[in-house]
């Protein structure tokens, strides 16, 4: 099984973070990342289910949500490359979020099968990483 691990640290309190990425369909704070989403279904952004495409190639839905606990899960069912149907299975993101002395961590993980987890990994990891360098942009 493969993972992929990244974080960042902000200097926001956890509600303003949580703020800014709890809805499903507002990726509008990493408008540098994201070029394009669209909602797939009927499924508000806050309900467990929403569905999306990202930059018309990341399928992923919304497998829970958790506000007290400042946490989201999805699924990504289709995507580009090491992320195709036949290539991943089981691909799971969490994102959480953790405050300490008015500092919020922001935790992004995946979890997935594949024959080539170096492969997804690889492919993965910068995009978290840009995401993350966004969303620290946007609160900054």
């Amino acid at each position: 099984m493969g993972s992929c691990y990244n974080t960042t640290e902000l200097s926001v309190p956890i509600e303003k973070v949580w703020e800014t990425i709890c809805d499903f369909h507002d990726l509008s704070w990493a408008s540098g990342v994201i070029t394009s989403l669209e909602i797939v279904g009927d499924k508000k952004g806050n309900e467990t289910g929403a569905m999306r495409v990202l930059n018309d190639a990341f399928h992923e839905t919304l497998k829970s949500l958790d506000p007290e606990n400042h946490t989201f899960s999805y699924q990504i069912t289709d995507g580009p490359g090491p992320l195709a149907t036949d290539a991943v299975d089981h691909y799971i993101g969490v994102v959480k979020l953790s405050e300490s002395g008015g500092r919020t961590l922001v935790e992004w993980s995946s979890s997935f099968e594949s024959s080539s987890d170096d492969e997804v990994a690889e492919f993965c990891n910068p995009i978290y990483q840009a995401l993350l360098s966004a969303l620290k942009s946007k609160l900054s």
